[in-house]
């Protein structure tokens, strides 16, 4: 990756900063989606740089004559998530910063000063929480929301210079919140597949969870290394607990080849979209079941998702069908020779090699165990539908049994005025395979491996669903 600096007047151009994505082995690469920055000072002939060449994401000052690093603005065993402003009279920079407090969640951002020469840095917010921050225009002062999952939001306003707390403004209540019996989600940390590096999730119970009863498991994946996504903010309902409420204990979990943690975490996704981060979710759903929720049912998990979400469902099935026994496939990117470019070659290089076919759903459609429900939309302009029909061509030549649910209008993720019928359907399969009732009639399918116990309230809310 390269900045490239051209004569005007000769047209003779030269490499001002080169970014050479190699960890001394093999060539990884330059997350140029989600990490890159550049702002110009043509003033001083510099230019402020991003970059993770040191294992982490940070920022540099570059001297745009010899192309060499002046100072390095940010250092340290955290990384730069957003640079929120520049001034150049100043000679400072606020930006977004994760795990800069080691004692907290890495993915909670927080939100700091420093100046060009690395000197100064502070902190302007250090609650243990998620932060969202809001700057006055002269940027003297800051309006401070923090929160976690399972947290009320709590507004300060604070000195944009010095970090300072001015006043607590507001102090959100749950009382009324906590009277509905709606249970908040409870964040778990375990070790990934090293033994050392911090996996984080969250664990959905029902509201009428009952400690005596055995629970099946359902994991919300998605795994695009673009970004994590394990929600960290307070938001008083979220989505999974929709599925949740008709009787399972739903995890969402942010495994190795994600970002937002170092480089040599990220580079766990190159050329191997197809890990998913599978041998530290599991590991994780594991230490979970044994430590804090002995409720879980190991033996009946199931997982569903979309898009990336939806090729990481059925790769479960394909690859890890021994601790996985249900899917649901939403709108999977299920061949990434067959998706959109600029995702794809990101993470599983240029040209195509056989790391392509040897991860495809479809060229792995064969190794199918446990059910599987499979879900597009006709007019999806995000990841071709026929994505998901060379996996259906491959299922049937293999002779393995599966669901397919085809929305006509339906756009990415079978989305639109039908959403609330695709999403039942959802439901409505894992009930059925990790239940073992028909929904909204009542009827116990006869299973090979017979639920230990039928919650009394999961005919009911399924029948009123």
């Amino acid at each position: 990756m390269r900045v490239i600096g051209v004569n005007a007047d000769t047209g003779i151009s030269r490499p001002l900063v080169q970014e050479i994505c190699h960890d001394g082995q093999s060539p990884k690469f330059f997350d140029y989606s989600g990490k890159q920055f550049t702002f110009y000072l043509p003033e001083t002939d510099e230019m402020i740089w991003m970059s993770e060449r040191d294992g982490w994401n940070h920022l540099y000052l570059i001297d745009l004559r010899s192309g060499t690093v002046r100072h390095r603005i940010t250092s340290g065993q955290w990384v730069v998530r957003h640079v929120e402003h520049v001034d150049p009279l100043k000679r400072q920079v606020w930006f977004q910063a994760g795990g800069i407090f080691p004692d907290q969640d890495p993915y909670f951002v927080h939100y700091c000063r420093v100046n060009f020469d690395g000197s100064g840095l502070t902190h302007l917010t250090t609650a243990n929480g998620m932060h969202n921050v809001e700057f006055s225009p002269d940027h003297r002062f800051c309006i401070d929301t923090w929160s976690r999952v399972n947290a009320a939001p709590v507004i300060e306003l604070r000195s944009a210079e010095t970090g300072a707390m001015v006043r607590e403004l507001e102090r959100a209540d749950l009382v009324e919140l906590h009277k509905t019996g709606l249970p908040l989600p409870q964040p778990f940390v375990a070790k990934g597949r090293d033994g050392t590096t911090d996996i984080y999730g969250v664990i959905y119970r029902p509201t009428h969870f009952d400690p005596r009863r055995q629970y099946p498991v359902i994991e919300h994946i998605y795994a695009g290394p673009q970004s994590a996504f394990v929600p960290k903010a307070f938001k008083p309902f979220h989505w999974p607990q929709t599925m949740a409420e008709i009787g399972f204990i739903v995890v969402q979990i942010d495994g190795m080849g994600t970002s937002h943690r170092s480089k040599a975490f990220h580079d766990v996704c190159w050329k191997n979209l197809g890990d998913s981060g599978f041998p530290d979710r599991i590991l994780w759903i594991k230490a979970a079941q044994k430590s804090v929720c002995p409720q879980m049912d190991l033996t009946r998990v199931g997982i569903y998702g979309t898009s990336a979400g939806g090729q990481s469902a059925l790769r479960a099935l394909l690859a890890f069908g021994d601790f996985y026994k249900v899917a649901s496939a939403n709108s999977g990117c299920h061949d990434n020779r067959v998706d959109k470019i600029w995702w794809n070659e990101q993470w599983m290089s240029w040209p195509i090699g056989p790391w392509y076919a040897q991860q495809s759903n479809v060229t792995n459609a064969h190794k199918l165990v446990g059910k599987l429900q499979l879900i597009a939309g006709g007019m999806d302009h995000n990841v071709d539908p026929c994505c998901t029909m060379q996996v259906i061509n491959a299922l049937e030549k293999a002779n393995k049994d599966f669901e397919f649910l085809f929305v006509p209008p339906g756009h990415h993720g079978a989305a639109g005025y039908h959403w609330q019928y695709t999403w039942r359907q959802v439901r409505d399969f894992m009930v059925r395979n990790l239940w073992g009732i028909q929904p909204r009639r009542g009827k116990v399918l006869p299973l090979a491996q017979a639920p230990l116990s039928i919650p009394d309230e999961l005919e009911i809310t399924a029948h009123e669903a």
